[in-house]
């Protein structure tokens, strides 16, 4: 079940960010995510729509978005990817959405290629300031799928 995020599963939430950034984006040191915990904590998730992903009472993963359909986090617990979940969060913005936008890196190989399978087009090649690397900005319209 999919339902919009309360802040009782703040903890939670941010359980799967870190561990799924930690795994995902090994090719960043994890200090980076550390020092950014407290703020994605406290402004991202109070600033952006966010949907969990619930099983047996269980938050399995979370999608969120800020304005303009642009998705800012999409992360599944370790021990539940590869179940479909992720798609599912991504159909589930799709139905309520006409655009959607994201930011991969380039070495996150595995998202990047989740996204392409989900319709995600890659629209541009950036650097990302922070951490010091390539992303792909990538896009989905509903006119177009």
């Amino acid at each position: 079940m999919i339902r919009k995020f309360k802040e009782e599963d703040t903890t939670k939430v941010m359980t799967i960010w870190t561990k799924g950034n930690f795994k995902a984006h090994d090719f960043i040191d994890k200090d980076y995510w550390l020092l950014n915990f407290n703020r994605v904590k406290t402004e991202y998730l109070m600033k952006s729509e966010t949907y969990v992903y619930v099983e047996k009472d269980e938050i399995k993963g979370f999608i969120s978005l800020l304005e303009n359909g642009y998705i800012g986090a999409l992360f599944v617990r370790l021990d539940s990817q590869r179940q479909g979940i992720g798609r599912k969060l991504i159909n589930y913005c799709k139905e309520r959405y006409d655009k959607l936008i994201l930011k991969v890196y380039e070495k996150n190989v595995n998202a990047t290629l989740f996204y392409v399978a989900m319709g995600f087009i890659n629209t541009k090649i950036q650097l990302d300031e922070e951490t010091g690397e390539k992303e792909y900005v990538m896009e989905w319209n509903k006119e177009k799928d």
